[in-house]
């Protein structure tokens, strides 16, 4: 095994998760004076000419880096993925009379997503994986959708389990003209999506584009304007997008560091690729790496169905179980970081989002290797 350490240990942590590191150096660079203005970010009046001009540079190169059409607005919120589980019901669930919104539950965060809508209106379980153990999808032909559901809600990524759709459901092609509702948040900005199928997606940015505190919804415009009564007006989608999400004051930090990793991302080159392109391609070529390393073994395991594996999330277990703290413990040792599974699952987990470079997938295989020679 390669002994030498690099300064900064490995963070694999599913979130809040690792960021790329100039993104750090250039916010560290700019905390106390940002380009000049006398002010650090956090400092700076929301609606502001220093501060619009980075939320305006944020949305243009998200545009740009996930090829939004322009008929979605794209809303600076708060909340986290957790909170939008009731602001999306309480702004979706009246579009149809049947105040019903179909959910397909392949994990915990899918899970918790039809828990929380049924406090707006009726949850229908359209397709559900739990029977056997969230290792896998439920192909879209054995959905039982309801009659006219306002919207249907898939978790395009689950962190916890590992699942992740590698092709959006076509609703169309099931006969429903219901949106498609997205929860991204573990895997936005790592692949190409195809917005054609999707009517509103959410994300927290904390694993994969920035501090905890920001959540982005990315909603088409023709879905504003059917908030419940009850919905806050904060939280209405119609009143964020009109104020240009300046209805009240943003999550500015978050913001400003969201739009350093954007304009990262569009840096990024990959084989000849550039921007989402090499991002996708290299977390490809990551994720196959890891995914080889346990497969080829025969003290890790990975429970997932092979067309279902999750690119950012990889969870697996130890032929011992009892070795786990050993694993843990020699892994901080080694510079790896944040490897502990979720305490719903248990055993391991290594997330290698967007900021996880090939090197540090590399760092873990290699000891991963070492510890099976020494302890299988």
């Amino acid at each position: 095994m390669n002994t030498t350490r690099r300064a900064r240990p490995w963070n694999f942590s599913a979130g809040p998760a690792a960021l790329p590191e100039a993104v750090l150096h250039e916010a560290a660079a700019d905390m106390l004076d940002w380009h000049g203005s006398g002010l650090g970010v956090m400092e700076m009046s929301h609606r502001g000419r220093e501060f619009g001009s980075i939320r305006d540079a944020a949305e243009a190169d998200l545009r740009e880096l996930m090829s939004l059409p322009p008929e979605f607005k794209l809303l600076f919120m708060q909340g986290g993925g957790l909170a939008e589980n009731a602001i999306v019901p309480m702004n979706l669930m009246a579009r149809s009379d049947t105040r019903t919104a179909d959910f397909v539950v392949t994990g915990t965060w899918s899970e918790k997503s039809c828990h929380e809508a049924a406090r707006y209106g009726r949850a229908n379980l359209a397709a559900s994986s739990q029977d056997r153990g969230f290792r896998g999808l439920v192909p879209p032909v054995q959905w039982r959708l309801s009659d006219r559901p306002s919207y249907v809600h898939v978790c395009t990524n689950e962190t916890i389990h590992g699942v992740e759709y590698g092709e959006l459901p076509d609703l169309r092609g099931l006969g429903c003209d219901a949106p498609l509702v997205a929860d991204i948040s573990s895997h936005i900005a790592s692949r190409a999506l195809d917005w054609s199928r999707i009517g509103l997606a959410f994300a927290g940015a904390q694993k994969n584009i920035g501090p905890a505190g920001l959540t982005l919804v990315i909603v088409r415009e023709d879905l504003l304007g059917h908030a419940l009564p009850v919905c806050p007006s904060a939280f209405d989608y119609r009143t964020v997008a009109e104020s240009g999400s300046m209805y009240n004051t943003p999550p500015t930090w978050g913001i400003y560091v969201a739009g350093l990793v954007f304009r990262w991302l569009l840096q990024q080159t990959h084989g000849g690729l550039r921007g989402l392109a090499a991002v996708e391609a290299r977390n490809i070529e990551k994720a196959a790496l890891l995914y080889d390393a346990i497969d080829r073994s025969s003290y890790y395991s990975n429970p997932v169905d092979a067309g279902a594996r999750s690119r950012m999330n990889v969870p697996f277990f130890l032929a011992d179980p009892a070795r786990e703290g050993d694993f843990l413990e020699a892994a901080r040792a080694n510079g790896l970081l944040q490897l502990k599974g979720h305490k719903a699952l248990g055993g391991l987990r290594a997330s290698i989002y967007n900021a996880m470079p090939l090197d540090g997938v590399k760092a873990l295989v290699d000891f991963m290797h070492d510890f099976e020679t020494r302890h299988a």
